[in-house]
Formats: C-alpha cells, sequence, structure tokens
C-alpha cells in the first residue's frame, strides 16, 4: 500500500519546509498536499509519492516493512 506524502515526511523527523528543500518540491506544495481541509488538499501523484518513498528509505536507512 502506498504511504501518504504526510507519513513520508515524518519517516524523516523533517518538517515541511526542510522536506521540501531537500526533495527540491516547492513548500506550498508539499503544504497542499498535507492539507487538513478536503478543500484544500491537493492529492499528490502516487508516482511521486512512490519515488519520494523509495528516496526517502534509501536517503534515511529505513528498511522495507515487507
Amino acid at each position: 500500500m502506498t504511504m501518504t506524502i504526510q507519513e513520508i515526511r515524518k519517516m524523516t523527523g523533517l518538517s515541511i519546509v526542510n522536506f521540501a528543500y531537500k526533495y527540491h518540491i516547492p513548500y506550498r506544495t508539499v503544504e497542499n498536499w498535507e492539507a487538513k481541509s478536503e478543500k484544500q488538499r491537493r492529492e499528490c501523484p502516487r508516482y511521486v509519492l512512490e519515488l519520494l518513498e523509495r528516496a526517502v528509505r534509501e536517503d534515511f536507512n529505513i528498511e522495507d516493512e515487507f
């Protein structure tokens, strides 16, 4: 199952600002992906979630949970 952007970011322990900076994603984009309000929230594309999860696991030496 694909993780949410917030779950992926929380694995790093980084703030939204630092996560956005590290992965070269505009801050507002990450903020919109994590928005609490249905009206403000934008869906992060699944392929982006999968690529970010892989990058975070590699960058932070996090093992898969399988």
